[in-house]
């Protein structure tokens, strides 16, 4: 008797996620359309849509584990209405979104994108004209204090900086609480995203916003590339309002060239940043183990919550 069959949307490593599934299924990481028709269970990769024409595909499905715990390219209600839990694994890349976050801040405070150029260029006499800065004594405001957001709060104290925290969906604490994001960023030098993708939060970081900030304020977004306008963090690098942006995320993913990319105190990077060996590993493993609970008759670990309609 063959095994039930589970698939992998995306690249989902056979050699991490079949040790895990065991004998409760065969993992299948490049799936036909056979595949895709008998599979009773699938891990998706985060850039990956599945709509209901993908679940059509697959009318034997019973659990689908999204890997990581955004849902946006996920017909969630759908899948609900056809009885598939849509399992997500929280928590598997919070060390390795928080370390991100870190080098980011780093790599603009001590202005390396720049410097680089200088010495790859042969332009060294010019190396005072580049300020290096310092975290120590610095005040990070932290917008978003789940997970992730609280984990760069604790790397920033070891860095020696004052954490200032906003969070409208947890209780902070550890560190000084803001009543609004605005509030939050007021005398920040340094101000890290880590808020999710919600009507209240798309745009938040526009002009006004900007206008608000301490002059030469570094800002880093490794949350949802829609929470920031990018012309507005152009226009805020021109005026000296912005002394650096980084970005792990951005409002289309890959996204169309924009003329901030090409700004000289601007840090990019493809949404990799949750990506490193441990927390990838981990995500992959976590999916499988919740795609092996509901074979077992048990629920996942995480769910998606249904969008109410």
């Amino acid at each position: 008797m063959t095994r039930p069959v589970v698939v992998g949307l995306g690249p989902v490593p056979r050699d991490i996620v079949q040790p895990v599934l065991g004998s409760a299924a065969d993992f299948i990481d490049t799936p036909s359309t056979e595949d895709l028709a008998v599979a009773v269970g699938a891990i998706v990769r985060a850039d990956v849509d599945v709509d209901k024409a993908v679940l059509e595909q697959m009318p034997a499905l019973r659990v689908l584990a999204r890997t990581g715990v955004g849902t946006e390219r996920v017909d969630v209600a759908e899948a609900a209405r056809r009885g598939i839990p849509v399992a997500i694994t929280p928590g598997s890349n919070t060390d390795a979104v928080a370390e991100g976050a870190l080098a980011h801040l780093l790599a603009l405070t001590k202005s390396l994108r720049p410097l680089t150029s200088l010495v790859s260029e042969g332009r060294w006499s010019e190396r005072t004209e580049h300020s290096v800065g310092d975290l120590a004594g610095g005040t990070l405001a932290v917008l978003g204090y789940g997970r992730i957001g609280s984990r760069v709060g604790t790397l920033a104290q070891a860095f020696g900086m004052r954490v200032v925290a906003f969070d409208p969906f947890v209780q902070v604490s550890g560190v000084e609480q803001a009543g609004s994001a605005q509030e939050a960023v007021a005398e920040a030098s340094h101000i890290s995203i880590h808020l999710p993708s919600t009507p209240e939060t798309t745009g938040l970081i526009d002009a006004p916003f900007i206008a608000g900030l301490r002059p030469g304020a570094i800002l880093v977004n490794l949350a949802r590339g829609d929470i920031a306008d990018n012309d507005a963090l152009l226009e805020g690098l021109q005026s000296g309002q912005l002394a650096g942006v980084g970005l792990d995320v951005f409002p289309g993913e890959p996204p169309s060239h924009h003329p901030l990319f090409d700004h000289p105190r601007v840090v990019l990077t493809p949404h990799v940043m949750g990506l490193s060996e441990q927390s990838a590993k981990k995500t992959f493993e976590m999916a499988a183990e919740a795609v092996r609970a509901v074979l077992g008759g048990e629920q996942p670990m995480a769910v998606a919550d249904v969008p109410s309609v």
